[in-house]
């Protein structure tokens, strides 16, 4: 069955798409919601006309979504969690808590325009901001553990200085063997 749709659904399409769902879906919860239409002729070329006359309303909404887009260029989130022995979280990392830390950054995103996976365990992920119908931003998401302490500044300097002193001493072992 085809449907106009009236609102942007995720995971289904945008306003004012064409999509095929399941006549049940269309029936019972789409055309009495008020989310869709039937896509009947008439309706089509009325949803052409439409379109041609909102193009530079669509266009200017378009601009306004990849300008937010751009905003997030370079922006890497990293949420702290409390964290078992075995590395899962007690919980989980979600839409709602990114949302939080963008808004902790100062960038106010709806969570109902993110798509990502719960994360329930330590690392790095991804999650999915849809902004318009073509312009969506790929935000990478890392979680580390809140109970771990990290390590100084100290202790890495000196990770960092003991291969250099193995490779001195395995260099003034080879020198004496050569005499």
């Amino acid at each position: 069955m085809e449907i106009i749709l009236r609102e942007d659904i995720i995971g289904l399409g945008y306003k004012n798409e064409i999509v095929n769902v399941k006549s049940g879906y269309g029936r019972n919860y789409l055309i009495p919601t008020g989310k869709g239409i039937i896509a009947s002729p008439s309706a089509k070329k009325q949803l052409a006309e439409n379109l041609k006359q909102q193009a530079a309303k669509i266009a200017a909404k378009k601009a306004e979504a990849e300008k937010r887009a751009a905003q997030l260029e370079g922006v890497e989130l990293v949420i702290s969690a409390k964290v078992s022995a075995t590395g899962v979280t007690y919980g989980s990392v979600n839409t709602a808590t990114v949302a939080e830390e963008l808004a902790k950054k100062g960038i106010e995103i709806d969570r109902k325009i993110i798509t990502m996976r719960d994360i329930k365990k330590v690392g790095t992920f991804e999650a999915v901001i849809h902004f318009f119908k073509d312009v969506e931003f790929k935000l990478p998401v890392t979680v580390v553990a809140e109970n771990q302490p990290e390590p100084k500044a100290e202790e890495v300097e000196t990770v960092e200085e003991a291969p250099v002193a193995a490779e001195e001493a395995a260099a003034t072992e080879e020198a004496p063997a050569a005499e």
